[in-house]
């Protein structure tokens, strides 16, 4: 195999599972191909009504014609609550299929009972976000092909770009009509936006929407157009919308997490951020929502509204649309119940797509119009460099969701983290994996003090002005180790086992297979 080392020093093979790779060069250098792989072209409908309905899983598996190695593609709006994707995968394994590339657009421990597939060779990679017992495997070598882990836009844009190729994609539609028109508004599964699934129905080679919430024609709003799709199969349940929360989508009541939410929004305040129209992303984790709440009663103090509020809506979110504190919300997915009756009832609760929100190709998106964005991350790294895919035990445990593209859109982007979890530093001189290179990450944010990037030395002036504790990356590292002691390194073989991609589609990093202590 041949390596060679990217912009970041890291070490990336050239081509790795029949895959030809290109090294990262920069968060802006974008030295990629310009191509689309266009719409799929379907004989002309005849005339009259066309009849999508299909009468159950046999039928609409026998008119998909998927063969081994075919490549099917889900979203994970429903999140924890999802039924489709094992269900899927279930049936396709019953018919004997082999060699399948599922592209989810995130898995989540609902999902693990697909490891038994993957370790029978069902399933023989994964392009998309891992969470939870199917990231573990593919750490530990179980997966037979290379995995892929992209950004939201970076997603969008291989859907695109023709990189990922789907032969089939199933959505999951709370509300639909016989047509393939559908939403996530209505039913009783509603989960709120399907905008995930947008690239999907445009570029997939036959799409099914699969729904517990037949309508009649024209299902209203639309999110996924019913010229889109080739089947409709109408089902018992596609999931549990009250799995859609999360601990994870809470506020946080600990005293360390409140303390770096009140941190963050001071430093917001003294970065001149803070003023009549800004607009912010903030994400639905516990420290971004407490951050949120934070910077919202300053924002009262001062007499500031916001224009708009970007991401995943929660009901933090929604509190200040209703106050009139935030002009809009411009959402890609619903972190709650509240945020899904909000999208269905206010005007101002907008319903974006990953094209619009996160497009590494657009003239740009929402995250360029951004003034804020906070996020968080698993670790740090001394050049900024953060990861949120791995832990420091080397266990690939989570996605990127829209990381990339608000930390390389936004004015300002601040990550947040307390300096050590279980006695594991965040702070390490490289970290295990890099998911979002430090030359977009501005500030770093922890209990112990805020460590702001030398490529902003006019943010450092004034969090210093404003009497905020400033703190270095290094002498951060060394304070929280003298309490928790040097981690242990994990240990990893060769063998690359997933490639983390930037937004353009050239590779950040490999996260190599972990060896069993």
């Amino acid at each position: 195999m041949e390596w060679s080392r990217n912009s970041l020093g890291r070490r990336v093979p050239l081509e790795a599972g029949g895959r030809k790779l290109r090294p990262f060069a920069g968060a802006f250098a974008d030295t990629g191909p310009r191509r689309s792989a266009g719409a799929p072209s379907r004989p002309a409908a005849a005339r009259g009504r066309p009849d999508k309905l299909v009468g159950g899983w046999d039928e609409l598996l026998d008119a998909l014609e998927l063969r081994d190695g075919a490549v099917i593609s889900f979203h994970h709006h429903l999140r924890d609550g999802d039924a489709l994707v094992n269900e899927v995968v279930s049936r396709l394994a019953a018919r004997g299929l082999k060699g399948l590339t599922i592209a989810p657009t995130a898995l989540f421990p609902v999902h693990d009972r697909l490891v038994p597939y993957i370790e029978s060779g069902v399933i023989a990679r994964v392009e998309g976000s891992m969470n939870g017992a199917v990231g573990a495997a593919c750490s530990r070598g179980a997966m037979r092909e290379l995995a892929v882990l992209r950004s939201h836009g970076g997603r969008q844009r291989a859907i695109q770009e023709g990189e990922l190729r789907i032969d089939a994609a199933f959505v999951a539609a709370p509300c639909a009509d016989p047509f393939g028109n559908a939403n996530g508004l209505y039913g009783k599964s509603a989960c709120g936006p399907l905008a995930y699934a947008v690239p999907d129905s445009l570029f997939a080679e036959k799409v099914a929407v699969v729904t517990d919430g037949l309508v009649p024609y024209p299902c209203s709003p639309w999110s996924i157009q019913g010229g889109n799709v080739d089947y409709v199969l109408e089902v018992e349940s596609i999931g549990d919308p009250a799995k859609i929360v999360s601990g994870t989508t809470k506020l946080t009541k600990s005293p360390t997490q409140l303390l770096i939410a009140d941190l963050t929004a001071r430093f917001v305040e003294a970065a001149g951020i803070m003023r009549d129209g800004f607009s912010f992303q903030a994400g639905a984790g516990g420290i971004s929502l407490a951050a949120t709440v934070a910077i919202a009663e300053r924002m009262r103090r001062a007499g500031i509204k916001a224009s708009f509020a970007h991401g995943g809506a929660t009901k933090v979110l929604v509190d200040l649309l209703e106050e009139g504190l935030v002009g809009a919300i411009v959402d890609l997915q619903s972190f709650d119940l509240e945020a899904v009756r909000s999208c269905r009832e206010n005007a101002r609760h907008l319903e974006s797509s990953p094209f619009a929100s996160y497009g590494p190709r657009a003239a740009g998106c929402v995250a360029n119009m951004l003034d804020l964005a906070i996020l968080g991350a698993t670790e740090v790294d001394l050049d900024f460099n953060v990861n949120v895919n791995t832990h420091s035990d080397g266990l690939l445990l989570h996605g990127i969701g829209g990381h990339q593209d608000a930390a390389a859109g936004a004015g300002l982007c601040v990550v947040t983290a307390p300096s050590f979890r279980k006695r594991i530093p965040i702070v390490r001189e490289r970290v295990t994996t890099v998911s979002t290179p430090g030359e977009v990450v501005d500030a770093v944010v922890t209990e112990r003090g805020i460590a702001v990037n030398p490529r902003r030395g006019e943010l450092a002036e004034r969090a210093r002005a404003a009497g905020l504790p400033l703190v270095g990356l290094p002498e951060l590292m060394e304070a929280v180790r003298a309490l928790t002691g040097v981690p242990e390194e994990p240990e990893f073989g060769d063998r690359p086992v997933a490639v983390v991609e930037w937004r353009d589609g050239s590779v950040l990093d490999v996260v190599r297979e972990l060896v069993p202590r």
